[in-house]
């Protein structure tokens, strides 16, 4: 038995999560060359398998002496949010259900479908830095860590703009001809 069979930087999982991991981020950084409508259509494609790939990622126990670096600044974080806030504009907002003080408030809670894919993409994009450089150690603590947010935080995050999502791709007033008019 060799030495990355058992280890789970090398577990197919965790080398497919980081594929869709890189192929989410890519998306998201280039919003501004999609339509409404075909983002909204890749977005609910690409959503669903990163939940997945996430949800089996393996697990890694978390080691107290090595902290992975963040790549994501406010900078790039802000401006994944703003592009595609920018793109689906009025459609951005929706009721959030899920929200923690939902339960003692008598009026809905507006959420943006911007900021839950941006929440998805810092963490992602966090990972993904953390595996170009390849350093093993840190390799682990960013799966325990990713794991840990994906559970605790960007999951839902991702849902819940899945959910919002869904509802714009399959709303029968969206007519896709005219939400593509601006795709070359």
């Amino acid at each position: 038995m060799t030495e990355t069979e058992n280890n789970p930087i090398y577990d197919r999982n965790t080398l497919e999560f980081v594929t869709v991991a890189l192929e989410y981020c890519s998306f998201v950084e280039s919003t501004m060359q999609y339509s409404f409508y075909a983002f909204a259509d890749k977005a609910i494609k690409i959503l669903p398998l990163l939940y997945l790939k996430a949800a089996l990622l393996p697990p890694v126990v978390e080691s107290e002496e090595v902290e992975p670096e963040q790549f994501v600044t406010e900078e790039m974080y802000e401006s994944v949010r703003e592009k595609i806030a920018v793109l689906l504009g009025e459609k951005d907002t929706y009721l959030e259900t899920f929200h923690p003080d939902m339960q003692y408030s008598d009026t809905p809670i507006a959420a943006f479908i911007s900021e839950s894919l941006a929440d998805v993409y810092q963490d992602n994009a966090n990972f993904v830095g953390v595996f170009r450089q390849g350093h093993e150690p840190t390799m682990l603590e960013a799966i325990a860590l990713c794991r840990m947010n994906f559970e605790n935080y960007w999951g839902q995050q991702l849902l819940n703009g899945l959910k919002a999502l869904h509802a714009i791709r399959f709303d029968a007033d969206n007519d896709p001809e005219t939400m593509s008019e601006n795709e070359e």
